[in-house]
């Protein structure tokens, strides 16, 4: 039985619905005074009270898909196959194609539960658009993560066959998974809608997850001797993506968003890896990474645990280092969010060259509903700091020294400006 299967969370209900029955049968029995009768109570409220959390996680975890098999929820996790050097072409459709376990950097994943997610485009790929479920391989970091990808209608237009497009990362917060931002967040249909209405230029979407190492929380920090979650997302993701998919070269196509401590982590993306990521969309994000019982020790000990702390510290950085030259957008809740004076700092920190703005609603919560309120305004805006139309696919194999053409079209439109 799969962790996240019908079959897994019927079944937990049943044995939880068993060890109430047997409860009631028992208690007349257990009610006597003795030492053995009160350890019976004890151990009988406390296993029926067991089976019943545990039926109710299983019945969360399968709708919200935290953890996706049993191996994810203790920590057994895939690793990369060895020598993986190259990723497979893809042929003018946009399917992968040649494909195999030891050579691509991106390998489909079968459904992956996209069969589950409502809304997703159908019919001709070239007039809606297609989503894509795959595994992302990291070279460095020998990490395999799941993503969906999400290709516009544009992708397989012949007038776009030599078009690189830009890019949007979306990555999930705590335990959350790429279920979740395709299901409730809305990031592909919400972008297809924004594409299809011409509010939002063509763009590839991908969703993915930061938590690389499960149930280990990461928060995208490269932790000594254990997870390189930083270089899997700086580095591996950008040369997957760009190894299979037409997307732009330049980080000026690259972006990064996400929600709560997705949010974070696209900050932090953004922010310490400039010439990878040029535009950041944070949903009720935090500005520091802390240690907690999720994520255990982070930053490692000696003398250069300080450096690292402050290093993503991201109101440290704006205070000490040189600003990036970078487009930030944060959002926050003036009533219902804890995070709202900090958002506050965090806008009034910003300094040029880097750029901020913000979406404060006065109303709204840390959760689903808030963020979709927040999602199509935030594409937008993230849109348009991005360049389009990218790098043109030469028509010919480049010879060595020679360099890709560049097609002309708009740059960043008008800069963001910081709302207080």
């Amino acid at each position: 039985m799969g962790l996240t299967s019908d079959t897994t969370v019927y079944v937990m209900a049943a044995v939880a619905a068993v060890c109430v029955a047997l409860l009631v049968w028992l208690w007349p029995r257990l009610a006597r005074q003795g030492l053995w009768q009160v350890l019976g109570r004890l151990a009988a409220v406390g296993v029926t009270q067991v089976t019943i959390i545990a039926a109710f996680a299983c019945w969360l975890n399968s709708s919200y898909q935290f953890f996706g098999s049993w191996g994810e929820l203790f920590g057994d996790v895939d690793t990369a196959p060895v020598g993986v050097t190259q990723a497979a072409g893809r042929n003018g459709e946009g399917t992968l194609t040649g494909v195999s376990a030891k050579g691509a950097l991106i390998q489909p994943s079968g459904d992956g539960r996209l069969s589950k997610v409502s809304g997703l485009p159908s019919g001709p790929a070239a007039v809606n658009g297609r989503v894509e479920s795959v595994k992302v391989i990291g070279r460095r970091t020998g990490v395999v993560d799941p993503a969906y990808v999400y290709l516009p209608p544009q992708y397989f237009q012949k007038a776009y066959h030599r078009q690189r497009f830009p890019v949007i990362v979306a990555l999930s917060g705590y335990p959350g998974s790429i279920f979740n931002l395709a299901q409730y967040l809305r990031v592909s249909q919400t972008a297809g809608q924004l594409q299809k209405s011409g509010q939002m230029q063509p763009t590839i979407m991908v969703m993915i997850r930061p938590t690389i190492a499960p149930p280990r929380d990461t928060e995208c920090v490269n932790v000594p001797g254990g997870p390189q979650t930083e270089t899997f997302l700086a580095k591996d993701l950008p040369q997957a993506l760009k190894s299979v998919y037409r997307v732009g070269h330049d980080a000026s196509s690259w972006g990064v968003m996400g929600y709560s401590s997705g949010g974070s982590c696209a900050l932090q993306l953004t922010m310490r890896n400039p010439g990878v990521y040029t535009t950041a969309g944070a949903l009720s994000p935090d500005y520091k990474v802390k240690d907690d019982p999720t994520t255990g020790n982070l930053f490692g000990s000696g003398l250069g645990r300080v450096n690292r702390v402050n290093g993503h510290d991201l109101m440290w950085r704006l205070k000490h280092l040189p600003a990036p030259q970078v487009s930030v957008l944060v959002a926050d809740s003036k009533h219902g969010e804890r995070g709202y004076p900090q958002t506050l700092a965090f806008i009034k920190a910003v300094k040029a060259p880097m750029r901020g703005a913000s979406i404060l609603p006065d109303q709204g919560s840390h959760n689903f509903p808030t963020w979709v309120r927040e999602m199509p305004a935030t594409l937008k805006w993230m849109n348009q700091q991005l360049t389009f139309p990218q790098d043109v696919v030469p028509r010919h194999p480049r010879k060595p020294g020679r360099t890709a053409l560049r097609a002309s079209g708009a740059e960043s439109s008008k800069p963001a400006t910081g709302r207080k």
